[in-house]
């Protein structure tokens, strides 16, 4: 763990003493070498799941895929960032390099976590260099506003959450993870213990988030840089599914009473996010819906608790991390180049930029699971799943699939095609940079429909 976790706190310093024309491809060549030394993860031959542990940190079938992401990121947010903070002064740009490197750091303590308290404060870390920069690098006057959503709905949910995991303490005696499945069970029967359940998911569905408290989401995507957009699509809200995933499991004899209403609310929250995206004008908007609803199919899983839902929700969530961030990627080239983001007033780009609409094109069939992409494994198995869980299920499932298809050909077909409009007379032509930038999104995606088994998690 410390052989990728010091490097990435080495990158600190390295940002602020190199010198400023060597500043952004020194960076980027260090991060992709921690980000290509963490695939070192995904060999795991140890009979107990556990590896690289010591008493407070270990990886697993199920944080390794997320660990791996969390890395493979921030190389990534590095392109994307370059163009936009060109002009800015060089201490500025360096304060931005040294937030995304501290995101990471927190990240890889989060979901390398084996104690739930060191887990929670690293969960809770991770606002503050998510909230500086949405609200000092965003673009536009929202932005204090999105932040303070930001901040409070976050902090509201997390509350209850470190109640519960004290009471749990003083319960069982640990919060260790790989101790607490051998302490004895505690009986959940009165009414106290619902609000426990209860208090420690609602950070998690606050953080995914589950459809009703999704409010903090589109404001913060719309209103953040595009590496706020990337990594809070990407990894912030894989945290709330990796947090649930982690904490069920502690929590068994109260779920199958009380996670109904849950469940209803994220199914339905699949098809209401999609139905708002069909009539979405803004373009960051519309895929920061289209997250909610991926994420409703993912709590829906997670609360059903079968090795095939589980398996399904993560699945989902690394292949959703790669296609919303690429997505973002392709909203931030045109609105670099045209200004906007509403997509009335910048269709028809094919033909000025036709490489770029075959990015567009592969990122729009991912979202909404084109076979064989992962996207697609990830949907069938939470949707067979809910399916032998309740036959219900299926009514809202189904819609939410068409829907999610009707949107992704929507945002497709008015981005791209159409007449191009009179009024874009000069378009800056696109860089080997941001081509580079969505290989490296997409061609993951590609490569994981050959060797699926590094996403399943416990299932193998």
């Amino acid at each position: 763990m410390l052989k990728i976790l010091i490097p990435t706190l080495m990158l600190v310093l390295t940002t602020w003493n190199v010198r400023a024309k060597w500043l952004w491809p020194t960076v980027l060549a260090h991060s992709l070498l921690i980000s290509v030394l963490s695939l070192t993860w995904f060999a795991n031959p140890s009979e107990t799941g556990w590896k690289s542990l010591n008493p407070y940190m270990a990886t697993d079938l199920v944080s390794t895929p997320l660990l791996v992401l969390s890395c493979w990121l921030l190389p990534i947010m590095i392109l994307a960032s370059q163009n936009h903070l060109s002009v800015e002064p060089i201490n500025r740009q360096r304060t931005y390099i040294s937030l995304l490197i501290s995101l990471q750091a927190f990240l890889i303590m989060a979901f390398g976590s084996v104690e739930i308290v060191l887990f929670f404060l690293m969960f809770e870390a991770t606002l503050i260099p998510t909230l500086i920069i949405i609200t000092r690098w965003g673009s536009q006057a929202e932005r204090l506003n999105a932040g303070t959503y930001f901040l409070f709905y976050t902090l509201a949910g997390s509350l209850p959450l470190l109640v519960s995991i004290l009471y749990l303490q003083n319960c069982t005696g640990t919060t260790s993870l790989l101790i607490m499945h051998y302490t004895p069970a505690f009986p959940m029967s009165s009414f106290a213990d619902k609000f426990l359940w209860a208090g420690c998911l609602l950070a998690f569905l606050v953080k995914m988030p589950l459809y009703g408290i999704h409010l903090w989401l589109p404001k913060a995507h719309v209103e953040a840089p595009i590496a706020g957009s990337m990594v809070l699509a990407a990894v912030l809200l894989k945290l709330g599914g990796y947090g649930m995933m982690r904490i069920m499991v502690l929590l068994e004899p109260l779920t199958k009473e009380l996670c109904y209403p849950f469940i209803i609310l994220a199914l339905w929250g699949v098809v209401m996010t999609g139905s708002i995206c069909l009539r979405q004008t803004d373009l960051k908007s519309l895929i920061a819906y289209s997250s909610v609803g991926h994420m409703g199919l993912v709590a829906a899983a997670i609360l059903i608790q079968t090795p095939w839902s589980f398996t399904g929700a993560l699945i989902l969530m690394i292949a959703h991390g790669l296609t919303s961030s690429a997505l973002f990627c392709l909203a931030n080239t045109n609105y670099e180049r045209t200004h906007s983001r509403t997509m009335l007033l910048a269709r028809g780009l094919q033909t000025v930029f036709p490489l770029m609409a075959s990015w567009w094109f592969l990122a729009s069939l991912a979202n909404l699971a084109l076979p064989p992409l992962p996207n697609l494994m990830g949907e069938l198995m939470i949707i067979t799943s809910l399916f032998n869980w309740s036959w219900f299920t299926l009514l809202l499932t189904g819609v939410g699939t068409l829907i999610t298809a009707g949107y992704s050909l929507y945002m497709f077909l008015m981005t791209q095609r159409g007449p191009l409009p009179t009024h874009i007379l000069a378009l800056e032509p696109t860089h080997s940079r941001e081509h580079l930038l969505l290989a490296l999104h997409l061609l993951p995606l590609l490569l994981l429909i050959l060797k699926p088994e590094l996403i399943w998690g416990w299932t193998i």
